[in-house]
């Protein structure tokens, strides 16, 4: 399983970019970034790329509704051309309350939707021509977007549901789960998107599984801060159904909360679980911050 981390693109370009420096110089060399409602994240990790040429970069997630997947694909693809590592282009349908709530646009038949969107966005990544007209999403293509030569892009969808797994393992590269517990992912998440990657004679999808991180010797206190700041996500649909699964009752229950060894052990876990690739979000304060970054490239240099 490979040891990625979370990255914190919100506030000013050369703060990040501080903060990933410093990463990358204590060893990681993948980092994912989410696009919520700060700076465009793209953006952020092409300017990142060009400066830290041996790290792979990845959003979790960018949302699809207010961007055409054309615009999204030559936007991915100018980004791939950017940096020296690789770029993993995770995308999800956020959220019925954001979606119509703040942008207006329906969130009506959601697997619907992303299977029309990636019809259109998987092609375009890999700089092939498209004519497709779907009920919802269309487009039309005669040569490549963005840059006519460059690697393609990783492709992976917020899967959390059959529907949504099925088209990430038939169509992209897997899926990219947050707030998602080591049982569910074993018994629900792995199985049928490998499922649908076998079927669709696709190679091995990817697991990415992304969860808050806190190593700490008062693992109560901890629990309690972890639900505090993480609270808003039992109350979204897709994560409360996801930790109804697991028999969680509060994020705290799914991440990856305790001493050192409590840690290492819900990592290999993990492993077990199915993921490939785990991404660390440190919580808590300075210390435990440090402690989880700790832990996370022990375990990196062990496996």
């Amino acid at each position: 399983m490979r040891i990625a981390i979370g990255l914190d693109t919100d506030g000013a370009f050369e703060r990040t970019l501080a903060r990933a420096t410093r990463l990358r110089e204590q060893g990681f060399r993948a980092m994912w970034s989410s696009q919520i409602f700060g700076p465009d994240t793209l953006t952020v990790l092409a300017m990142l790329g060009r400066e830290l040429r041996d790290v792979d970069f990845g959003t979790a997630v960018v949302p699809v509704q207010p961007r055409h997947p054309s615009m999204l694909a030559a936007q991915a693809r100018t980004v791939q051309e950017a940096i020296g590592g690789s770029l993993s282009l995770g995308i999800g349908l956020s959220h019925q309350v954001v979606v119509e709530g703040l942008w207006g646009i329906s969130f009506d038949r959601p697997a619907s939707y992303m299977h029309e969107y990636v019809s259109v966005l998987a092609p375009m990544l890999r700089g092939e021509s498209v004519a497709v007209h779907g009920e919802r999403v269309s487009a039309v293509a005669a040569s490549a977007v963005g840059p006519k030569e460059t690697r393609t892009p990783g492709l992976l969808i917020a899967a959390l549901g059959p529907k949504m797994l099925e088209i990430a393992g038939s169509m992209t590269d897997g899926t990219v789960l947050w707030m998602t517990g080591r049982k569910t992912i074993a018994s629900h998440i792995s199985p049928l998107v490998r499922e649908a990657a076998m079927k669709a004679g696709r190679p091995e999808p990817r697991v990415v599984c992304s969860l808050p991180i806190v190593v700490s010797d008062d693992v109560n206190a901890a629990r309690e801060r972890v639900n505090k700041e993480y609270a808003l996500y039992a109350t979204l649909p897709s994560y409360a159904a996801m930790l109804e699964r697991e028999g969680a009752s509060a994020p705290a229950d799914v991440a990856l909360v305790g001493s050192r060894s409590q840690v290492l052990e819900a990592l290999d876990e993990l492993a077990l679980a199915g993921v490939s690739e785990f991404s660390g979000v440190p919580s808590g304060d300075a210390g435990e911050r440090d402690a989880a970054l700790e832990v996370l490239l022990e375990y990196a240099s062990t496996h």
